[in-house]
């Protein structure tokens, strides 16, 4: 029999990269728990293969539909992925707000009907405004950034409603991932659809500093985080790679690795509004619970170029740093 603490778990966003890679890192490694995905849009062939999972249609939106399910669920804990608008443009501002701020406490505020429900809320490295030295749990969340505006008044708003319900809340502020499920105009999609198209690949001038990890170790510290019941009622975990290295690095030590032929034409594009130019977490207290991030980033490229670009010619590097 699992754990009473993780007898039943419910996960938002698993359409996404983190939440579909937390879904199936918890079903494989805990085969015993129930989890209850919830999604806008049902995608049976996602976890098929996993049999103590199960999806329902709800948008994350109607906060009464989400109430219900939580309540007919009775979870021992909930991880929050679910979010929109990482890109500025993707999605009205005010839509977003709805969905990372208002959808966020709404689903808490179910939460709060269940006496001991373990509320895990994914955050953002985003929230952080721009440092020269990488961004520790405790440095003040200020930025203009939009989509770290709307994370960062959710994670706000919970730990002051969990201080004040006292309740068990964990905070995780992923910084930059990637890996399995990633997509759309992220970064590495992107550079592995230009390359499988044969066609350059254009980019920002790359010189700003960044933390990137595999989307695997991010789902495991979150998992870890789950699974340790004893933790404190209350706390924030950066989680990245800890190194900082230019994004200019970053893509061409991952091209070298998997021999990638892809022409990077860099300050073919701007700068995004509003991000920083250094964004790195500093992990000593994720690191100080047991966990590392410990897979290759280029490792976790590969398995999306695998998973995405089969006939795309790269090496496999090794797997673990």
């Amino acid at each position: 029999m699992p754990r009473s603490h993780l007898a039943k778990v419910l996960v938002t966003g698993a359409s996404g990269t983190l939440g579909y890679n937390v879904v199936r890192h918890l079903g494989r490694v805990h085969p015993r728990i129930q989890i209850l995905v919830l999604m806008r849009t049902l995608d049976e062939s996602l976890f098929g293969d996993l049999a103590n999972v199960m999806l329902l249609q709800v948008d994350m939106a109607d906060f009464a539909a989400t109430s219900k399910a939580v309540l007919d669920f009775q979870p021992n804990a909930i991880v929050h992925c679910a979010a929109s608008g990482v890109r500025p443009s993707s999605i009205g501002w005010f839509e977003q707000i709805h969905i990372n701020v208002a959808a966020t406490v709404a689903l808490f505020q179910a939460s709060c009907q269940i006496p001991t429900c373990h509320f895990i809320h994914v955050s953002t490295g985003l929230v952080y405004g721009q440092q020269d030295r990488p961004a520790r749990e405790g440095d003040p969340i200020d930025t203009l950034h939009p989509y770290g505006a709307s994370k960062a008044a959710a994670d706000c708003l919970l730990r002051a409603g969990a201080e004040r319900l006292k309740r068990h809340l964990t905070v995780v502020r992923p910084f930059s991932f990637t890996g399995l499920h990633d997509g759309g105009d992220r970064l590495f999609p992107s550079l592995l659809r230009a390359a499988a198209e044969g066609r350059p690949f254009l980019m920002s001038p790359g010189t700003q500093i960044r933390d990137f990890c595999a989307v695997q170790d991010i789902a495991e510290a979150i998992c870890s985080l789950l699974e340790d019941g004893t933790l404190p009622g209350r706390d924030v975990f950066n989680l990245g790679s800890g190194q900082s290295i230019s994004l200019r690095g970053i893509v061409g030590n991952v091209c070298r690795q998997l021999g990638l032929n892809v022409e990077l034409q860099l300050g073919a594009l701007p700068f995004h509004p509003h991000e920083p130019m250094n964004l790195v977490a500093d992990i000593h207290l994720a690191r100080s619970l047991g966990w590392r991030p410990r897979t290759n980033l280029a490792y976790a490229v590969w398995q999306l170029a695998q998973s995405q670009y089969p006939q795309l010619p790269v090496i496999r590097p090794e797997q673990y740093l």
